[in-house]
């Protein structure tokens, strides 16, 4: 991930562009940059879980190799093939619960759709505390990147929400993961805020009373 952190120079360009898309809007921007959206420990409980569910459907219809060791002459040891399935789940719940929790394997066993609702849920946490509501004429935005995930979104409030269609968005999200992808994470953040920028300018342009509402600088969780 090291790829991904800003630069001190990346925190400059990013708060500098920021202050050049607000000196066209009454719009207030905010960047928030988080190495990742949530640490997904339940990924490897959910197939440690299911692992031994497997072992359970497995012993159901060879239930036999539960009784290894015992005498062929014997009638079965029911207590014993229960203990020695449930030593085999535990035994196979920690092997998978480790190998899962494994930082590669776990990002790459976690669901695309999974990643994307905790990305959007952070997101929107982040815009609760820190932008909804908190300008005098209620234009505020959030950019928001997590760059584990490579993933962005951008949350408004309702003024811009009702003024401005979803898909105006697309073009500052593209330019932002873009450079993402190729670990350019500075890059993006700058280019996405010049985006978000020229469609506050065209929809909230400037008024004379406005102020500086919300910082400049970019966030880093």
């Amino acid at each position: 991930m090291a790829r991904f952190a800003l630069t001190p120079a990346d925190r400059d360009r990013i708060t500098a562009a920021v202050a050049e898309a607000e000196r066209g809007t009454d719009g207030e921007i905010v960047t928030i940059v988080a190495r990742d959206s949530d640490r997904y420990n339940d990924v490897p409980l959910q197939f440690a879980a299911l692992a031994m569910l497997l072992v359970t459907a497995l012993a159901a219809f060879r239930w036999h190799w539960l009784l290894i060791g015992a005498d062929a002459w014997a009638e079965p040891d029911f207590g014993r093939a229960l203990l020695v399935l449930l030593v085999v789940q535990t035994v196979v719940f920690l092997i998978v619960r480790y190998f899962v929790g494994w930082a590669p394997v776990r990002a790459a066993l976690t669901p695309r759709t999974t990643r994307r609702r905790r990305v959007r849920r952070r997101a929107l946490l982040c815009f609760k505390i820190g932008a909804e509501n908190r300008t005098q004429a209620g234009v505020g935005i959030l950019l928001y990147l997590s760059t584990q995930e490579r993933m962005a979104e951008i949350v408004a409030d309702a003024a811009i929400h009702r003024a401005v269609p979803p898909e105006r968005w697309g073009d500052a999200m593209a330019a932002l993961v873009a450079h993402v992808r190729d670990g350019r994470a500075g890059d993006g953040m700058v280019a996405a805020v010049g985006a978000i920028g020229a469609i506050l300018s065209e929809t909230f342009p400037k008024t004379e009373d406005d102020v500086n509402e919300l910082p400049d600088r970019v966030i880093e969780l």
